[in-house]
């Protein structure tokens, strides 16, 4: 059964047919998975309240309902590192169309990757894991599965990849904690299939992991309009990947 706070995320941003970066940070978290430390406010003294209560250099990013790229539109500042950069940062965020507010989260460190989602037309709703952040356009190194997974299929979705090696552990590096991996992708393949029927593509990239952690530091959910309904303005996959990248670079089995 859906919690309730998650159906009220989905319902409140069915109008918008996407989720608000907190809002899908809140959901993901009441589904059981890792978020960082964050607060959405449209206060200046407020964000620098938190930003300090945390510890500086923090993450800050535009809340708008005009930019779902952030990234595109210099939505998103990492490395903050005290009140005066940040008050520049949220003014410059507070001009731009649409402003909704600004997050503010703690900056995390650690092997970068990608889990995502998707309802496959052939296959139903289908689960990603690659290597994240930038890499993941360069490389389009991800391995899929249908949902919902079960414990033994991560170790070969992980053997899928070609950069699996950075989660092993590479040149000194520590290796993820894979039981911290096991669990996110195993508490996300539930959420999907809750959701199935309710969203069109979930994308967190990058999820970032160490040896103590893994966890969602960003956070798009695409929500299902229909067969006939135009997606939403500036929904489309510019200068991004796909959270379901086509044939030929994918590692998919069925397992």
């Amino acid at each position: 059964m859906l919690d309730p706070s998650i159906d009220a995320i989905l319902t409140q941003a069915a109008t918008a047919g996407w989720v608000f970066e907190p809002e899908a940070k809140r959901l993901l978290k009441t589904a059981g998975l890792d978020t960082p430390a964050f607060i959405w406010t449209r206060d200046l003294p407020e964000a620098k309240r938190f930003a300090r209560r945390i510890g500086y250099p923090v993450v800050a990013k535009i809340v708008s309902s005009q930019v779902i790229h952030k990234t595109e539109v210099g939505g998103v500042v990492t490395g903050i590192g005290g009140d005066t950069e940040l008050e520049r940062v949220f003014r410059r965020f507070y001009a731009m169309d649409g402003f909704e507010g600004i997050l503010v989260e703690e900056t995390l460190a650690g092997v970068e990757l990608i889990v995502g989602a998707k309802m496959d037309d052939q296959f139903g709703p289908v689960v990603l894991l690659g290597i994240g952040g930038i890499a993941v356009e360069v490389y389009q190194d991800v391995s899929v599965r249908m949902a919902p997974l079960e414990a033994h299929d991560i170790p070969s979705m992980i053997d899928c990849l070609k950069g699996r090696r950075l989660i092993s552990g590479f040149r000194g590096t520590e290796p993820v904690n894979m039981e911290k991996l096991s669990c996110l992708l195993l508490d996300f393949s539930a959420l999907v299939m809750h959701l199935a029927g309710r969203f069109a593509s979930i994308d967190l990239n990058p999820v970032i992991c160490d040896a103590r952690r893994c966890t969602v530091a960003d956070a798009r959910i695409m929500l299902d309009r229909g067969p006939t309904e135009e997606p939403p303005a500036g929904a489309g996959r510019k200068n991004g990947a796909d959270p379901l990248p086509g044939p030929g670079r994918i590692c998919l089995r069925r397992s």
